[in-house]
């Protein structure tokens, strides 16, 4: 029997696969500091240096330990997200700078951001995530007010362009949040999964954290739209200013009238929620 799983080494950097692959292309990109093997998307992921500019490279086509399913899905899905990224260019997502067609997989290439995962669950694993100061989620908990409620700006702001675009938000979470400390900057590094409108939930429990999802992206048949993002971005920002589903105002640090907006978007119900993430981020700025 092959002894698994099979130790790869990339400029000394090594990593873990199930089968053995054909890394020679990435040599072409540059080299490579840093591997992100542990991901449950079926991609494995690379930080590259090439004449001092850094790129993220997200690949499709390895089998991964940590993936159950077939690789030929998350090629299919890496290669539809492509568009995505193009049609939803903007300040707070991560920059797409190339793709590339292998005989064995595909690849996005991405301009480097210099932040750390929010949901770094292969480093801090909860409860770890919430308690370790070394960890971003709770180095960025400490932040000042103020500044986590810019992030969550820029958060609100994207989801509303993407909204404006024809596109509904799915599998967005705190894992999709990259934070750069240096600079207070935050970028959403995956959009993999978002979906153009019309979007029927066909699956039941949709992808994505249950922390975020809203009641609709469990039940098979349900449109996911606007309202459903709606409820997403509640959820976002009780991950950012409180914590997370325990939404009592006891755990809310920032203030009432910024609460009672956070709980309408997060009403199961789906009417009581705002109709947009528009008409959501009209009433967030107003109470402000």
């Amino acid at each position: 029997m092959p002894q698994r799983p099979y130790v790869y080494e990339l400029d000394k950097v090594a990593f873990q696969l199930e089968e053995k692959h054909d890394f020679g292309w990435i040599k072409k990109l540059g080299s490579v500091f840093q591997v992100f093997d542990q991901q449950d998307s079926g991609n494995i992921s690379f930080g590259i240096e090439k004449a001092g500019r850094k790129y993220f490279v997200k690949y499709a086509g390895a089998r991964l330990a940590s993936y159950g399913g077939d690789t030929i899905d998350a090629i299919a899905r890496l290669r539809y997200a492509i568009p995505l990224y193009e049609q939803l260019k903007h300040p707070s997502l991560v920059e797409l700078v190339d793709r590339i067609e292998l005989d064995a997989g595909y690849a996005a290439v991405f301009q480097w951001f210099e932040g750390e995962s929010l949901h770094p669950h292969w480093s801090f694993p909860p409860p770890a995530k919430y308690v370790d100061p070394a960890s971003p989620y709770f180095r960025f908990k400490k932040l000042p007010t103020a500044t986590r409620l810019l992030a969550l700006d820029r958060i609100i702001a994207f989801h509303a362009y993407m909204e404006q675009q024809g596109f509904v938000a799915v599998d967005f979470y705190d894992g999709s949040l990259l934070y750069d400390f240096s600079r207070n900057e935050i970028k959403i590094c995956d959009i993999d999964l978002y979906q153009k409108k019309p979007f029927i939930n066909t699956m039941g429990r949709l992808w994505g954290s249950s922390r975020f999802m809203s009641p609709e992206e469990f039940v098979r048949g349900a449109a996911i739209d606007e309202i459903s993002n709606v409820f997403t971005m509640g959820a976002a920002a009780f991950a950012l200013l409180g914590a997370e589903q325990d939404r009592s105002f006891a755990k809310w640090e920032a203030g009432e009238r910024l609460y009672n907006v956070a709980m309408q978007a997060v009403n199961p119900v789906r009417e009581c929620r705002f109709a947009s993430v528009r008409a959501f981020k009209s009433a967030w700025d107003a109470a402000l």
